[in-house]
């Protein structure tokens, strides 16, 4: 199950990752892909304030995984797989102990696939113009649906 929305700018894209990260729970995953300057770290940023970071957002193309705090302690992590140079080397960042802590969102996660837990929720975020994106949500298992119905306009 899919549903396509439509973001004319970035604070509207901040806006939809803030409505997501309001509903996150310990275990969800959030599978974004697009290109370069598509607005996936933007999507987070949103994603991260709606979740109650009290960590600044930034991408975490170099350093691999950013860890995102709250006030009681729960993590958010943001990882980005663009640099792995293999499965085994993504398998050795221990997804299963982040989904523990709290909610992962994975940029790139198409690179990683075989490693994922089925149920994972896909943003794919789409260059319109200068400042419009558009981004499909796609359910994969149960919480992930429960998830996109929630989001659903």
């Amino acid at each position: 199950m899919s549903i396509t929305l439509l973001s004319p700018d970035p604070q509207i894209t901040r806006q939809l990752g803030y409505r997501l990260g309001t509903l996150l729970q310990p275990g969800d995953l959030i599978c974004l892909q697009g290109d370069l300057g598509a607005g996936k770290t933007t999507f987070v940023q949103g994603v991260a304030a709606g979740w109650g970071a009290i960590d600044e957002v930034s991408s975490p193309t170099f350093v691999l995984v950013n860890r995102y705090r709250r006030a009681d302690g729960a993590a958010l992590h943001h990882l980005d797989t663009y640099r792995l140079a293999s499965l085994p080397e993504a398998e050795e960042l221990d997804l299963d102990s982040m989904l523990a802590q709290g909610a992962l969102l994975i940029e790139w996660a198409d690179r990683i696939v075989p490693i994922l837990p089925q149920d994972r929720l896909w943003l794919h975020l789409e260059y319109q113009d200068e400042t419009s994106r558009r981004i499909t949500l796609t359910a994969q298992g149960g919480r992930s649906l429960a998830l996109l119905a929630q989001m659903t306009p």
